[in-house]
């Protein structure tokens, strides 16, 4: 019985993963799609795309990270 219960377990969470496998791929989808209206009207997603990302950090973060690409490129002797 213990072995019934077990591989419906199995087989409950195996399919839970299948729909959110494909909720993520409609998803990715819309993204790319909204990208791609956003280059036809003339923007750049390279910076969108990082924006996004940046928005995602919290501000100490974003200042944590911009001091280390400033002290990263002066070693480098590239100007900020």
């Amino acid at each position: 019985m213990s072995n019934t219960v077990a591989a419906d377990q199995l087989k409950a969470f195996i399919e839970r993963i299948e729909r959110l496998e494909e909720e993520k791929a409609a998803l990715a989808g819309d993204l790319r799609e909204v990208y791609s209206e956003a280059k036809g009207n003339g923007y750049d997603t390279k910076v969108m795309r990082k924006i996004v990302s940046m928005r995602r950090k919290d501000h100490a973060e974003r200042q944590e990270e911009q001091a280390i690409m400033e002290l990263y490129l002066q070693a480098l002797g590239m100007p900020y």
